[in-house]
């Protein structure tokens, strides 16, 4: 795509055929699920390397894994303080919604995750990523779920010693 192109599809006058925007939906789809697979895998450098230079990720709540981040090293420490307190974290991916074009994506995931506490309990969870998109670079994460759930498993494994349980959110 030419230059002046993407300056005209950014402003919303270049349109794409319904059938390619189908496919393209269709592939989108298949990354989240891919992606959500990979942190399964314990793998967050792999969505680390699908964000855009400046993004805005909120994780709802003001528990260890709440607040907002912008930039790579802010979020790296965020999910290796998330893989320290819910070990084997596992999603499952129930629904993926993608809308819009490749300049301006909205995808919703709605899944179930469970885990191993750092203190041995039992963590399930479920809810919904809301991600925006502009050529195939995360610019929004936001993450909405039970946070009453995580705030009390936190609160069980701070009582029992789990210092990141307790710890202040990371922000930037």
């Amino acid at each position: 795509m030419s230059r002046a192109t993407k300056i005209l599809a950014g402003l919303g006058v270049v349109t794409i055929p319904a059938a390619g925007l189908l496919v393209y939906h269709q592939i989108v789809e298949r990354k989240v699920r891919e992606n959500f697979a990979q942190l399964s895998a314990g793998n967050y450098e792999h969505l680390l390397s699908q964000m855009a230079p400046h993004f805005d990720h909120f994780f709802s709540g003001t528990h260890a894994l709440g607040g907002r981040r912008h930039k790579v090293d802010a979020m790296r420490r965020w999910f290796e303080r998330l893989y320290t307190i819910c070990r084997n974290l596992q999603f499952e991916v129930l629904d993926v919604s993608v809308s819009g074009t490749p300049w301006n994506t909205t995808i919703a995931v709605e899944w179930i995750d469970r885990a191993t506490l750092a203190n041995g309990d039992p963590y399930i969870n479920q809810g919904v990523h809301f991600i925006r998109m502009r050529w195939g670079k995360a610019v929004s994460l936001h993450a909405y779920l039970d946070t009453q759930v995580f705030a009390e498993a936190s609160e069980r494994m701070a009582k029992e010693g789990v210092a990141e349980a307790a710890a202040a959110p990371i922000t930037d």
